[in-house]
């Protein structure tokens, strides 16, 4: 199953982007990009319900059975901050890698932040409320990932207070890789009490280009069944 995007016209000398993932997987943060840059691209759908990333094919691009994975001609590219620097490196043009060595560290900083501050506890609450069979879920768990993921959202509000963008004075990768993740919290209701992320995250969503939001993701996954 292929979807090919609107988007600009691929050189004839390139192959086209393949990007293997479905919303409202973290593949919504490369979508973001390619969208952003005007990528033309192919859409692989891995249906996780299906189990689907544990088929051979699929192992044969990640062997650690995890979406999204990015084919770009000869490169096989995992993890969506991984594959959103690339892109963003491979089409400067854009300007969403900062230009200062300063700027650069600070985006380096608050993506590895976030991917390791906010998404994981945020990924402990779903392993331990969906992704887990009843007997393997520990609910205590649950309880303080949601109190150690307030505490690192606190830290962004407060980085947030009197900024526009993560990083710098203009948009950069580490927005869009924080956008989806602060959704994912808003999506668990964990920013009511940071009103900056939640119009940040407003704005961001506000773009043309900002693909569905995890919640509208998981509705269309219901309706479609």
């Amino acid at each position: 199953r292929t979807h090919r995007t609107n988007g600009a016209r691929a050189s004839e000398e390139q192959e086209m982007l393949k990007l293997y993932g479905t919303p409202p997987t973290r593949a919504l943060r490369v979508v973001w990009l390619l969208n952003e840059l005007g990528l033309e691209h192919e859409l692989h759908p891995v249906d996780l319900m299906q189990d689907e990333h544990h088929q051979q094919n699929f192992l044969s691009l990640n062997p650690a059975a995890r979406v999204p994975v990015l084919v770009d001609g000869k490169l096989v590219l995992t993890e969506s901050a991984a594959i959103q620097l690339y892109l963003a490196e491979k089409y400067p043009q854009a300007g969403f890698i900062p230009e200062t060595l300063e700027d650069r560290a600070q985006m380096y900083r608050w993506m590895f932040f976030l991917v390791t501050e906010v998404e994981q506890p945020l990924w402990r609450i779903a392993r331990h409320t969906f992704v887990y069979p009843d007997e393997k879920r520990i609910p205590q768990d649950v309880e303080l990932a949601r109190q150690e993921c307030r505490e690192m959202l606190e830290v962004l509000e407060q980085h947030m207070a009197e900024r526009e963008f993560m990083v710098g004075d203009r948009l950069s990768v580490a927005d869009f890789n924080a956008a989806y993740t602060l959704d994912w919290a808003n999506t668990d209701e964990m920013l009511a009490s940071a009103p900056r992320l939640r119009d940040y995250l407003k704005a961001m969503y506000a773009r043309p280009t900002a693909p569905p939001t995890i919640a509208e993701a998981f509705a269309a996954m219901e309706n479609s069944g």
